[in-house]
């Protein structure tokens, strides 16, 4: 009788799609299953070389968990691959770095009764953690250790006049439209466990601190400013100081132009590393520079590199500079020296996909965050002079148990000579000769590509479309980024055109492998992503059978007006103004094409979204909705420019497949339904609780 109730029980839960939330019995992925996969997301490696702090994402539980994003559990791991929680359960543990001896981790975060974030330790040998120090009413937003751990450089917004508070409550609520901007500022303290909170005066610096470096001998900072605390100041206006810390004057700034990322000091203070961008029409920080600290000179370090640089970190030991390049859909991670251009292949294309370098003291070991095509980050060491690589985490253990497609890098030449490429999923149980339906699923930026590594998450079907019988392809179409520079480049002032084109070409391409049922091919996208799958529902409508677009751009001109990036969109997309040609802008917008679509459209937007204005997908719905053509719109509350809570995740992920399912696995004329079942699995959840 126990066996059949189990039975029964394990019946139900499959066909709720429910039994993931407690076991992993199945060979192949579940929508539960993604949505609630664990990952590395920052790893420090300790001075020694032998372990490593990381802090792993947990997702809450659907169904059980207030809504709110993930948690963030703080975890070591030796070179033996032996994890060690030290701060896990619903705590968001961020920003960890080691002190000088390796003795403490520090680390940012909101315990017990905390109303702002604070600066805390934890001792490596175990115990509990101890609050270091916090700001009086306001958050530690990032903070950097000085090299021989006696002072901390913080930033920090002031903290806000009690007035405000009680003026508010009195309906003095007026918002002056980015004028009443605060600035981050820059507070270096001793590093001494404080009882209670301090107010240190800020360095007299007036533009917006983003972020900051100590040299090796703590006598110079590297800070980086923004005219304003405007995400488009933050883009095209950021610029790199040096600041003598005993003054607090700055000695050197380095005219870069464009996009701007992080730099580093060399050991010994000859130079520092800067990653940013060619000029201010280049779409994205992959350039590696190095400028030298006397002279404030700057040159590129790889000239023509066709590629895009994303981390670097300096060796302790010597002059030698540990970076990470994109080529194409695979990473590489290279060691280059000053003086020189070359640089020498430590872990060679192929590998997996890396990203966030950690070097230890003694330059025996670097540690990185690093994902396959089979699991999503994970904490790597590579050691020795040949770099041999471990893999020392294993968040999802249970993934060691799943079936997975095959995937593969492809590319071929446009009609034009261009090449172009993506990943190719094929469907799981592939057979050869048998046609297939298409989820194409397009990357947003555009400055942006996709790798060949791990590409399954809620918004993007990967593995989970090939266990349902579908091919899934990410197209790294002409100016995405891993080609270098001028290729990026090759989409300006060309909205939706040759670039949506190539959508056309991989789809023609994917047909004629013998693969893609023609007729059968749906679109999803986020972002830009989300701009082409618009694109494709309505101009392009003849060649696709579905599409879902998320957060996607739909009117050109009202887009311009009402995003936190406009001098971005116009340096780096456009290289034009709407005013400059507005019938142009008009009639590369998706709603100047919705009266000949054909296309079923879902949209779905979060409706706090600041980059693209939610009115966008009100926008395209409207003009499709009055004219009788088949089109949902789904806003998500409290969500911004992506679903960052499980529940919406999860949510979108049912309707973007429920879409493409009954668009394309059927010849339904009718929309599904707009409602989930989401009671029945609350009861289901419940009664096994």
């Amino acid at each position: 009788m126990k066996k059949q109730l189990s039975t029964v029980k394990h019946a139900l839960a499959l066909s709720l799609g429910l039994l993931s939330f407690t076991a992993h019995s199945s060979d192949i992925l579940t929508a539960e299953e993604i949505v609630g996969l664990q990952q590395v997301a920052q790893a420090q490696v300790s001075p020694s070389g032998d372990n490593v702090a990381f802090t792993r994402y947990v997702p809450r539980e659907l169904y059980k968990e207030e809504n709110g994003l993930h948690w963030a559990e703080l975890y070591l791991v030796d070179d033996k691959g032996v994890e060690r929680p030290y701060i896990t359960g619903q705590v968001t543990v961020n920003n960890i770095q080691w002190s000088a001896d390796g003795s403490v981790i520090y680390f940012l975060a909101k315990m017990g009764e905390d109303k702002f974030t604070a600066l805390y330790q934890i001792p490596f040998s175990g115990g509990q953690a101890q609050k270091t120090f916090e700001l009086k009413g306001t958050d530690v937003a990032s903070y950097a250790l000085s090299h021989d751990g006696k002072q901390i450089a913080v930033i920090a917004k002031p903290a806000k006049d009690k007035s405000v508070k009680e003026l508010k409550k009195l309906g003095f609520m007026a918002e002056v439209y980015e004028e009443d901007l605060t600035n981050k500022q820059l507070f270096v303290v001793d590093l001494a466990v404080s009882d209670k909170p301090l107010t240190p005066v800020a360095w007299n610096i007036e533009d917006y601190v983003s972020d900051v470096q100590w040299s090796a001998d703590g006598e110079q900072m590297l800070v980086k400013t923004q005219p304003t605390a405007l995400i488009d100041d933050k883009y095209m206006k950021s610029q790199w100081h040096i600041v003598n810390t005993a003054d607090q004057k700055v000695v050197t700034s380095f005219i870069t132009e464009g996009k701007l990322g992080d730099a580093e000091f060399s050991h010994d203070g000859k130079y520092v590393a800067i990653l940013g961008a060619e000029d201010k029409h280049d779409p994205a920080a992959g350039r590696l520079f190095l400028a030298e600290t006397k002279t404030g000179k700057v040159s590129e370090w790889l000239p023509n590199h066709l590629g895009h640089v994303s981390d670097f970190e300096w060796k302790k030991g010597k002059n030698e500079l540990y970076f990470i390049t994109n080529i194409n859909t695979d990473s590489v991670v290279g060691l280059i020296k000053p003086g020189s251009n070359k640089y020498k292949e430590v872990v060679k294309a192929g590998k997996f996909i890396a990203s966030q370098l950690s070097i230890s003291d003694s330059d025996k070991t670097v540690a990185l965050r690093a994902n396959t095509a089979k699991h999503p980050n994970e904490v790597y060491l590579l050691r020795g002079n040949k770099h041999k690589a471990t893999k020392v985490s294993n968040s999802n253990p249970w993934l060691d148990d799943k079936r997975f497609a095959k995937q593969e890098s492809i590319s071929f030449k446009a009609k034009d000579g261009v090449e172009i490429g993506g990943v190719l999923i094929y469907p799981l149980d592939y057979k050869k000769g048998q046609r297939y339906p298409l989820i194409m699923s397009v990357h947003g930026g555009p400055e942006s590509h996709d790798k060949d590594g791990w590409l399954t998450n809620y918004s993007r079907p990967g593995q989970l479309g090939a266990t349902q019988g579908y091919a899934v392809f990410y197209p790294n179409y002409r100016g995405s980024t891993g080609k270098g520079v001028d290729y990026s480049k090759l989409g300006q002032n060309d909205y939706a055109g040759k670039e949506f084109d190539d959508l056309v070409e991989f789809k023609d391409h994917l047909v004629d492998m013998g693969l893609v049922d023609s007729k059968k091919v749906g679109i999803t996208g986020g972002s830009y992503g989300g701009y082409a799958s618009a694109w494709a529902a309505t101009k392009l409508t003849k060649h696709f059978a579905a599409s879902v677009m998320f957060v996607g751009v739909t009117n050109q001109l009202s887009k311009f007006g009402t995003t936190d990036i406009s001098n971005e969109m116009h340096l780096v997309h456009a290289r034009s103004y709407p005013w400059d040609k507005w019938q142009w802008y008009l009639e590369r917008s998706p709603i100047y094409w919705a009266g000949q679509s054909e296309t079923p459209l879902l949209i779905m937007h979060g409706k706090d979204d600041p980059r693209v204005h939610p009115a966008q997908s009100m926008e395209l719905y409207r003009y499709m909705k009055v004219q009788g053509k088949d089109v949902r719109l789904v806003y998500y509350p409290g969500e911004g420019h992506g679903n960052r809570k499980a529940a919406a995740q999860y949510d979108y992920h049912l309707r973007l497949m429920r879409w493409m399912d009954h668009y394309l696995k059927s010849d339904n004329k009718e929309m599904p339904a707009h409602e989930l079942d989401h009671k029945a699995k609350l009861e289901a959840v419940n009664k096994e609780d």
